[in-house]
Formats: C-alpha cells, sequence, structure tokens
C-alpha cells in the first residue's frame, strides 16, 4: 500500500515515515501543499495523510483540487484545530476522516487501515436518479424545482445513495461511509437522518425516492 503523507513539520514527517514504513506501507512524504498536490497528481496513492496548515497550499485547498481533478484516494486530515466547523469545512473540502493532534500513532493507523479498506470510491461529476441531479464536486443536489440545502452529513448520505441507486443499503454501510472513526452517534441516528433527508427531497419535488426495505436497509429508486 503507497501512502503520501503531506506534512510541514519535519519530525512528525519523519516519525510518520518511519512508523509507517515499519508497519509495511510504502511512503511518499512532501513538506508543503505545492508538492504534496502534485504528488497527488502524479501518482495514484492507496491514502493520503494530509495537514491541514501548509506552507504554499492549505491541506482544504489540497483536497479541493484533488477532488476537482477527480483524484479519489481517500484523504486523512491532520489537524491542531477540533471545532466542529473545522470538521466540517474539511469533510466538505472532500476529506474521508479527521484527526486532531496530537494523536496516537495506534489510533493514526487505525484510522488509515479503515480508509484502506474502504478503498478509492471513483465520483462522477454528477450523479442523476430521476430528477435529482448531485454534484460531489460542488457538494449540491438539486432538481428543476431547487436546490435541496442538506447539512454535510445528508449530503454524504445523498450522494451514497445516488451512486448506489437501486441497490439495497444496509445501515452499517451508511455509517461507515457518513460517519467517521470515532463519532458514537445514537442507535436511531441512520433513520433520524433519511427522515431529514426524504423531507427536503419532498420539498424540491425529487422524484429520486428513498425506500424502506425491511429488517434490512434502504434504496433509492426513481419513482415513475
Amino acid at each position: 500500500m503507497h501512502v503520501l503523507v503531506v506534512e510541514d513539520e519535519k519530525n512528525l514527517a519523519a516519525l510518520l515515515d518511519r512508523g509507517l514504513t515499519a508497519a509495511g506501507y510504502a511512503i511518499t512524504v512532501a513538506h508543503n501543499g505545492i508538492d504534496g498536490l502534485w504528488h497527488a497528481q502524479e501518482t495514484a496513492f492507496d491514502a493520503v495523510v494530509l495537514d491541514i496548515m501548509l506552507p504554499g497550499m492549505s491541506g482544504l485547498d489540497v483536497c479541493r483540487r484533488m477532488r476537482e481533478e477527480s483524484i479519489w484516494s481517500p484523504v486523512l486530515l491532520l489537524t491542531a484545530r477540533g471545532s466542529v466547523e473545522d470538521r466540517v469545512e474539511g469533510l466538505d473540502a472532500g476529506a474521508d476522516d479527521y484527526l486532531l493532534k496530537p494523536f496516537s500513532f495506534d489510533e493514526l493507523t487505525a484510522r488509515l487501515r479503515a480508509l484502506l479498506r474502504r478503498g478509492a470510491i471513483q465520483r462522477p461529476s454528477a450523479l442523476s436518479v430521476g430528477n435529482l441531479v448531485v454534484d460531489p464536486a460542488s457538494r449540491e443536489a438539486a432538481t428543476p424545482f431547487g436546490r435541496a440545502e442538506f447539512t454535510a452529513r445528508e449530503f454524504d448520505l445523498v450522494e451514497l445513495f445516488a451512486r448506489r441507486a437501486g441497490e439495497v443499503l444496509r445501515r452499517d454501510q451508511m455509517f461507515d461511509h457518513v460517519w467517521d472513526f470515532a463519532s458514537q452517534p445514537a442507535s436511531n441516528v441512520i433513520d433520524q437522518h433519511v427522515a431529514s433527508v426524504r423531507r427536503k427531497l419532498g420539498a424540491v419535488r425529487s422524484t429520486a425516492e428513498i425506500v424502506t426495505v425491511r429488517g434490512v436497509g434502504y434504496r433509492m429508486i426513481a419513482a415513475d
């Protein structure tokens, strides 16, 4: 597995390089955002460990550019900023997970393993189900009757449904895709989010519907 580490703190970058190499990963290290983006553009990495505060180009901008250029390697963001707003901003930029500094190496490798199991899920520029168009790049979902105002997690859920339209998705699949490693949501959080998404789809008269598959999960279909 080839992992790109983009970290400007030389000591931390060296520690990550040594530790991940010892764990069996092939590591490429960049110390600024511009070099990190170049490496991501030139090589298909299995995962990217990306600091937010970088010289040249921020980690958020690197992540946005990767997604705009259809580079879908899973991204684990590292940051010293731990507010909810910062986490949402990182996820909205296209990151897959978020790790607050200082962190334990064991937690980092656990999160990295989870991302590698998930793999790079290629997201096309636009996904259509019925009259609903979901744009992963702009993180917008709209019908001819308006744009649905989804929260960050609701959008991630809608994107997952749209990408796998017609397939039955289990609750554990939805949880793994939408909620990060450290989350401990309530047991009914999936049902609550699905109910909210249904209301918002109804508000823009979407013909894409999320239907319940009793005892299994949910799926998105295009209604007649």
